[in-house]
């Protein structure tokens, strides 16, 4: 058995974390993603563990892999459910009385078509056997399990694929192409053919390195002659803060993933050459690198000055941390360049994890509130309508922020305890949340002030 390893204690962080979310934020966009994500690191994870095929967590192979479990793997065990069924209830039963209740069961099965085309001509003939049929369900609702009766149903169905998924790690099924490749070793008709890992020519890649940093480079020196100005006001020529912001920041967040990928095929796929061409081609990646840097900064700027002039939301602040992501992926791989021996994947896929865990938690609604108050003391400008739609999360300081200084804002959150209360109507237990029951309260407080 596979011994415990840091990445297991790892995932199972990750995974406890992403799940207290639903427990103690509001944050509709995380609650989507988050139902999402969680369930992809457990399948991911298992695959890994239990996995037909054994996969380092750091492959992209174990995505295949799991996928394979999850859909043919598992719709293979769905006739195993009804076989394992037909098993325990034979027990006891002679083999005469297994082919009876067998043939009985192929003639209700092919009964089914003839009878609904036998039922419509009938209830077209006769209106009194229609109006027997019609009522047929209103019969159904009056017993006492119906309500039930979904749930159960669900439940059934949920069991059953839930059976054919684990029973697909149990008994994995192995394609006809790998029985003959594992019977051609077997049998010594062929002996296996190693091959080495897929590497690009290093003076492609130097070529290719060289043509792009010269635009880099170039592009970067004509940043400077007002990067570093601009928010002091020293702006090009006729333009404004808000087109200043606008212009080519999407432009500059797209270059800056394309150098990543960049990056990575010329980080790991590059064959090794000599010692004075592993210089020049570290030399050629630390400009990549270099050039990625400030046309990173060059976008975070933009997008701090567009956010002065027109406020903080949900959009701003998800690309301000992923620019911040994108910043710690870089110096990763301006380490890699240095230190050859650091596993550049492993270390993105740990940092991606960790990054996605650490936004959940920073309290994104609270944060926005924050900067967009900090924002109305510094110019007076505020968007009231758009913080009363920010989630539970942001009430407890929208609510000091309307008392206190705002008080136009108070109307706006006392329609939030409106939306509040009817969903509080229908919510059961198990959807308890933390943040919305703190929420009421401090609605409730706001209505006798």
């Amino acid at each position: 058995m596979r011994s415990f390893k840091w990445i297991d204690a790892f995932v199972a962080g990750v995974v406890l974390l992403l799940t207290l979310t639903f427990l103690f934020y509001d944050n509709e966009l995380f609650r989507v993603l988050n139902f999402l994500v969680v369930p992809g690191l457990i399948i991911l994870h298992m695959t890994y563990l239990m996995g037909r095929k054994q996969k380092q967590w750091w492959e992209i192979g174990l995505i295949g892999t799991a996928i394979d479990h999850l859909l043919p793997q598992a719709i293979r065990h769905w006739g195993t459910v009804g076989a394992l069924a037909v098993r325990a209830g034979g027990r006891g039963i002679g083999k005469s009385q297994k082919t009876v209740v067998f043939k009985v069961l192929i003639g209700l099965v092919a009964s089914l078509p003839i009878l609904i085309v036998v039922i419509t001509l009938l209830s077209s003939a006769d209106g009194v056997f229609d109006q027997y049929l019609s009522g047929f369900p209103e019969w159904l609702n009056q017993l006492t399990f119906t309500p039930g009766l979904p749930r159960i149903i669900w439940m059934f169905i949920g069991g059953i694929l839930l059976f054919g998924y684990v029973w697909g790690y149990v008994q994995p099924m192995q394609y006809e192409a790998e029985k003959r490749e594992n019977a051609h070793w077997k049998n010594g008709e062929r002996t296996p053919v190693l091959r080495g890992p897929f590497r690009l020519d290093p003076i492609i890649v130097g070529t290719m390195l060289i043509v792009i940093n010269c635009v880099y480079v170039m592009f970067v020196l004509v940043q400077f002659s007002y990067l570093f100005g601009a928010g002091e006001g020293h702006l090009p020529v006729d333009l404004s803060y808000a087109e200043y912001a606008r212009s080519g920041f999407a432009e500059l967040i797209l270059v800056t993933g394309i150098n990543f990928f960049i990056l990575i095929v010329a980080l790991q796929f590059t064959r090794p050459s000599g010692k004075v061409g592993m210089i020049v081609h570290q030399a050629l990646l630390l400009i990549l690198v270099s050039c990625s840097a400030i046309m990173l900064y060059s976008a975070f700027m933009r997008l701090n000055l567009y956010e002065q002039a027109y406020g903080y939301t949900y959009i701003r602040f998800l690309v301000h941390a992923f620019m911040i992501f994108l910043a710690l992926l870089l110096l990763i791989a301006g380490l890699r360049i240095r230190y050859t021996s650091i596993p550049l994947i492993r270390w993105y896929i740990v940092l991606a994890l960790t990054a996605y865990v650490a936004v959940n938690y920073v309290g994104m609604d609270r944060r926005i509130a924050e900067l967009n108050i900090e924002r109305y003391r510094q110019t007076g400008n505020i968007d009231a309508s758009y913080l009363a739609s920010l989630s539970a999360d942001a009430t407890p300081l929208l609510r000091e922020f309307a008392l206190n200084e705002y008080p136009d804002l108070k109307r706006e959150m006392l329609e939030r305890q409106a939306y509040l209360e009817r969903d509080t109507s229908n919510r059961s237990w198990p959807s308890y949340n933390v943040a919305k029951h703190r929420a009421e309260l401090e609605m409730s407080k706001l209505r006798t002030e």
